[in-house]
């Protein structure tokens, strides 16, 4: 540094210290208000330092400090920019380094990082995946078994050789017997094999579907522009009609609001009400004309549902699932209350306490509360949550969800809390055996999660092996945000490459 430089720099190094350690106040002060609301939720001692670490990550991200941010790099200073799993030491870290530059260490030893606080609050995202889903790489692989694996073990034998770590029975279908099937023929080939792999049992939760569509003549297919009527009941319904699974759920939609049918084929809005029964108009359709189907998907993104997550379904379900399940998943989970009834639920039914809550996040709602949904449900049982894309898409629109997804991942992994990357990875692969380059790059997103879901369908044996390659190519370059300088195997000397390309 020229002298000059040096006279210049106190003033620029000043301000951006200055700066910096009034934002550690204010994260400190906004992340201790936080946990004072929380406090009563945290009853897992091993996740009060996590519950932490959250508050003050949210904290930080109240702020906008991009500016910041990019002097600090200027210094070479920690941008912040992958702080998530440690937040306030991070913080303190950059501190310590701009006194340094600052010339505090001058005549004695210069700071050192205190790497225990980094390395203690880093080490419990990975202590919570193996308390979730047992030893196993990651990330690992869920697949949702079909009914077929009731009475073909050698596909579930196939599953766990191809690299499925967590089988995934969803209890909106079948039954106890044939679950209790699967049960059996995944516990022979796990032994058989000798290879972990912990069973999610998936609540089904308050889906609300279509009832049989009702036509004046023939059936035809809907185009913008078209008209429909919504209502509870068949009865006194016009046509064309379409009926829905849970009556009461259009009880809160309003003039206005958004409809869509068939997990978002079909999208209308609300044009008349006439009591119960709902007039939509088709906003949008695919390009032949949407079919109306029943037991297809209705989403509300416009209204909030005032529906109980825990059906009476799910209710008699789950003395089945606290006897057999390491995990289960929570449908349409969107309040702390909702995680609350829940927690007493499984009490209730003897559940253990290492069995597992995964909350499934599926509407606005859900994402809005995020949050206060990880702290409570984890401050209670080991938690995971799913970003269950599907559902998402339809709520908050395509555009949005691609924000959303890398948001959730931020706050879980500040959370210290496993996700599930789900719905719709490599779908065409697994429904019909073709490859297609957009899948592969979602799929390849997943490997910042720890875990990849795929769905049931006839090629999904060969879905699980290419994830697995698609896993072990990936992992390598990738820590969650924060990219891994592996050495490159492209613009090399064919000579010097160190691996395939």
């Amino acid at each position: 540094m020229t002298e000059l430089a040096a006279s210049e720099a106190p003033s620029d190094l000043d301000s951006i210290r200055r700066r910096l350690g009034e934002l550690r106040a204010e994260v400190g002060a906004g992340a201790q208000a936080r946990l004072e609301r929380w406090r009563p939720w945290t009853g897992r001692d091993t996740y009060r330092p996590s519950a932490e670490n959250l508050a003050a990550y949210l904290a930080l991200r109240q702020h906008d400090v991009r500016a910041l941010q990019s002097e600090l790099v200027t210094w070479g200073v920690s941008s912040l920019g992958r702080c998530e799993p440690y937040v306030l030491p991070n913080l303190d870290a950059a501190g310590r380094a701009l006194g340094a530059l600052a010339g505090e260490a001058r005549g004695g030893a210069a700071p050192t990082p205190e790497r225990a606080a980094f390395a203690a609050l880093e080490s419990r995202l990975a202590a919570h995946t193996r308390e979730l889903f047992g030893d196993v790489p990651t990330p690992g692989i869920m697949v949702t078994f079909p009914s077929e694996a009731a009475h073909n073990p050698a596909l579930i034998r196939e599953l766990l050789e191809a690299g499925m770590t967590v089988a995934r029975i969803n209890l909106a279908h079948d039954g106890p017997a044939e679950w209790a099937a699967m049960l059996a023929h995944l516990r022979t080939a796990r032994e058989q094999a000798g290879q972990p792999c912990r069973v999610l049992m998936d609540l089904a939760g308050p889906k609300v579907r279509t009832g049989p569509p009702r036509w004046e003549g023939r059936a035809e297919r809907l185009r913008p522009g078209d008209r429909i009527f919504l209502g509870p009941r068949e009865e006194g319904l016009p046509r064309p009609g379409l009926t829905c699974t849970l009556p009461e759920a259009l009880s809160a939609v309003e003039v206005g609001h958004t409809v869509w049918i068939d997990d978002g084929k079909i999208g209308t809005v609300v044009e008349a009400r006439s009591g119960d029964v709902l007039t939509l108009r088709v906003t949008h359709a695919p390009a032949k004309g949407g079919k109306l189907r029943p037991e297809k998907g209705l989403n509300f993104p416009d209204t909030l549902l005032r529906l109980p997550a825990l059906t009476d379904k799910d209710r008699t379900d789950l003395p089945f699932v606290a006897r057999h399940a390491d995990l289960v998943g929570y449908s349409f989970v969107q309040t702390v209350g909702d995680v609350e009834i829940l927690l007493a639920a499984l009490d209730a039914a003897g559940a253990p306490p290492d069995l597992g809550l995964v909350l499934k996040i599926e509407t606005r709602h859900a994402v809005q509360n995020l949050a206060d949904l990880m702290v409570r449900a984890a401050g209670a049982r080991p938690t995971g949550v799913m970003i269950a894309r599907g559902d998402l898409a339809v709520e908050l629109g395509f555009a949005r969800l691609t924000e959303i997804q890398e948001q959730m991942l931020w706050l879980a992994e500040a959370a210290h809390l496993p996700v599930i990357w789900a719905t719709q990875v490599l779908e065409a692969l697994v429904k019909k055996g073709e490859r297609g380059r957009g899948e592969y790059t979602d799929a390849a997103g997943g490997v910042r999660a720890e875990c990849i879901m795929l769905n049931k369908g006839p090629y999904v044996v060969q879905g699980v092996r290419e994830l697995s390659d698609l896993i072990a190519r990936m992992r390598p370059h990738f820590d969650k945000k924060r990219p891994q300088f592996r050495a490159l195997s492209v613009a090399q000397p064919s000579s010097d490459r160190s691996g395939d390309a």
